[in-house]
């Protein structure tokens, strides 16, 4: 069974891209399951996921394939009989394989932005005949059956104009409290209502204080809520009532620099301060 949680607009961009057989671009904060998306379409799908994880030195040409020129020059040198056949030595990249799926397959390009600001127009024509030719062996490698295609981005960097006209984009806002309480309870069934309550509680207020760095995400309130549980915290713990007045229990699951716990000390002291002038 899925944890996974689809709001109405979200399912409503996958249908899009399917029907438009274009790629959907989704962005968001982090831990608002970018990247689960993927897995998640491909289960309800029940279609093979190949999956792309873009660095800062990725390059599009390994989503197509790559010749190992290194390994033939050692095979000749060592006498194999392999490198009379260059096909040997072309080692496929995902997008191949996806392409060669006899059935739609599922493609997830995770952090675009991630890679260098050329990297998304090398892709540009790919993506959009879903073809390619591979030089070396003089073949052009067709999807059989056009994959769904989801990219995601941070925004770390703006995507070329050319690209986004390609896509279908999506953006996935922050969950309310009503479908976090959902998610929350799709992992953790079990859950004491007057926890869930009170971690809710601190943690919306928490993400509202002004001047965070970084706001703590879903992943972040699951992995939180998962020791409260594991320590039997009664609700009563967290301070609930009123967030400015003590840091939360471990809340190293919740903020995640330094920067973040001194702005909070340092609310609760001015908090105090005014407290005692009354």
């Amino acid at each position: 069974m899925s944890n996974y949680i689809t709001t109405d607009d979200l399912q409503i961009a996958i249908d899009a891209a399917l029907t438009l057989e274009r790629p959907l671009l989704i962005k968001g904060e982090p831990g608002t399951g970018k990247t689960e998306l993927a897995h998640e379409v491909s289960r309800r799908l029940k279609a093979p996921l190949y999956s792309w994880h873009i660095k800062s030195t990725t390059r599009a040409q390994q989503g197509l394939y790559e010749y190992d020129a290194v390994s033939r020059l050692r095979d000749s040198q060592l006498g194999d009989d392999k490198v009379a056949s260059i096909a040997n030595y072309i080692v496929k990249g995902v997008l191949w394989e996806a392409f060669e799926s006899t059935e739609r397959a599922v493609v997830l390009i995770d952090e675009i932005d991630k890679a260098d600001i050329e990297f998304p127009n090398d892709l540009l024509q790919e993506l959009d005949k879903m073809s390619f030719d591979v030089y070396e062996t003089k073949q052009t490698i067709s999807a059989s059956k056009r994959p769904l295609v989801i990219i995601t981005s941070n925004n770390e960097k703006e995507l070329p104009d050319a690209f986004l006209r390609r896509c279908f984009f999506h953006y996935i806002s922050f969950p309310d409290r009503d479908t976090m309480q959902r998610i929350v309870e799709s992992h953790f069934p079990d859950i004491k209502q007057n926890l869930l309550k009170a971690a809710m509680d601190v943690f919306f207020d928490l993400r509202d204080v002004p001047g965070l760095k970084k706001k703590p995400s879903t992943s972040e309130l699951l992995d939180w809520l998962k020791l409260l549980i594991a320590d039997d915290l009664p609700a009563e713990a967290l301070g609930a009532e009123d967030i400015r007045t003590v840091l939360p229990r471990m809340h190293g699951a919740l903020l995640k620099n330094e920067q973040d716990i001194h702005l909070f000390e340092r609310v609760i002291f001015l908090h105090k301060q005014q407290q005692n002038r009354r």
